[in-house]
């Protein structure tokens, strides 16, 4: 017997519906892969949220976690990683901080202390409850790590063991031990590395040459390093390096022009000539070493030296003590140089730490009245001139007994203007 009208329109109808279901997107009809994909593009909270069944949950393990900030900051975010280990081993970035005083419960918490701890931070943590940083090893693919105030005690070898690491931040790490040997043998695609403030970092800078075509950005300030800084001169992708107050040594006039190519941006410690709160030893010693500082910017123009500053050395027989005189910025005596610039005319002066500055001295000429960026050096100019106070007319520091005198007539001034009960 035929198929009625009805019956045809019903399977038309059905037939139409698988089609629409077909053509519709659904998770359930996506495979691993795919749905890896997707995680891709979630943040490592929203991929642990959404691991909804099995095969989301594989997926998730095959997933590349995007490049995104996961801060360790709690007991809570502590064991969010720990699960992160193994439901997301291919996390690639991660902060992580201090737990004290954080999370569930009570009562302090730290990370467990790693090789030859020390004695006082120990003590500190006696009575806190204890973590394992170690787990952090399971992120094979991890490609940014930041260590900030964690209070690590000892050596923690595995830290510094990522093949793919890219980006290492450790500051404010006073009882982590490592040596820069160890650290840069153990992570051969790093591109940056800055460490702050790590009073146990210990060793050569020249242990960086391991890392020599692929370093970037290089900071290492407040630390115990020492060495040459010009054994970094032939990294081709070096494009910043501030060595700030470590015991790196060295000559700025050693720097040919083949040396640092990619360089710009440079600060280098004070036990390097030239470099960033250099001490010299006489007031005579500074136009030599403005005239190798001024030589250096001109050959490389688009460098910077952002903040240099040199001063004279309380040991030189030109230093003296300025007045005591607390309540007035202006009172201390002007040993340091700095360079100044108009718009595209550079000088340099001498100032106080307080910022009570000199005349300036200047390197370049005048810009013609013609010029492009004349008026922008007219007007930086005077703000230049308007700081002059007390030092007006001095290009130099005063000797001592001009100083003297400079503030005896200063006080004098002051006595006239506020006269005394009896007047």
């Amino acid at each position: 017997m035929p198929h009625s009208k009805k019956q045809k329109l019903v399977d038309g109808d059905a037939a139409a519906s698988t089609d629409d279901d077909n053509s519709t997107p659904s998770f359930e009809r996506l495979g691993t892969d795919e749905l890896a994909n997707v995680f891709g593009f979630l943040r490592p909270e929203d991929i642990m949220r959404a691991r909804l069944n099995k095969k989301m949950r594989e997926a998730a393990k095959s997933t590349i976690v995007p490049m995104t900030e996961f801060e360790i900051n709690s007991v809570d975010k502590y064991n969010a990683m720990a699960a992160m280990t193994t439901a997301l081993p291919n996390l690639q970035q991660i902060s992580i901080g201090s737990m004290l005083g954080f999370g569930v419960g009570y009562g302090c918490h730290a990370f467990r202390h790693g090789e030859d701890p020390g004695a006082e931070m120990l003590l500190i943590n006696e009575n806190c409850y204890l973590h394992d940083m170690n787990i952090i090893s399971n992120f094979r693919k991890l490609r940014c790590l930041d260590l900030g105030c964690t209070r690590l005690n000892g050596r923690y070898p595995f830290l510094f063991n990522f093949p793919l690491l890219h980006n290492l931040r450790i500051h404010y790490e006073y009882d982590l031990k490592l040596d820069l040997e160890i650290l840069a043998g153990g992570l051969p695609l790093l591109k940056e590395l800055y460490c702050h403030k790590n009073r146990s970092l210990t060793g050569n800078i020249n242990c960086l040459r391991v890392l020599k075509d692929t370093l970037t950005k290089v900071t290492i300030s407040i630390c115990c390093v020492k060495g040459s800084f010009m054994d970094l001169a032939d990294f081709p992708c070096l494009e910043e390096l501030n060595l700030t107050r470590t015991l790196v040594t060295g000559d700025i006039r050693e720097i040919g022009e083949r040396d640092f190519l990619a360089l710009e941006t440079l600060t280098l410690p004070s036990g390097v000539y030239g470099g960033m709160g250099y001490k010299f030893q006489r007031i005579s010693d500074a136009p030599g070493i403005i005239s190798t500082l001024y030589s250096f910017k001109k050959q490389r123009p688009s460098l910077l030296m952002e903040d240099w500053f040199a001063m004279l050395s309380e040991d030189s027989s030109d230093w003296y003590e300025g007045v005591d005189a607390a309540n007035d910025e202006r009172s201390t005596a002007p040993n340091i140089i700095a360079f100044v610039q108009a718009g595209s005319r550079i000088g340099y002066r001498w100032e106080t730490d307080r910022r009570a500055v000199c005349e300036v001295i200047w390197l370049d000429p005048e810009p013609d009245q013609e010029s492009r960026g004349y008026v922008k050096y007219i007007e930086e100019l005077r703000t230049i001139e308007q700081q002059v106070d007390i030092y007006r007319g001095f290009h130099q520091p005063p000797t001592e007994d001009e100083y003297n005198l400079i503030w005896e007539a200063r006080e004098g001034c002051e006595y006239d203007y506020y006269p005394s009960d009896s007047d």
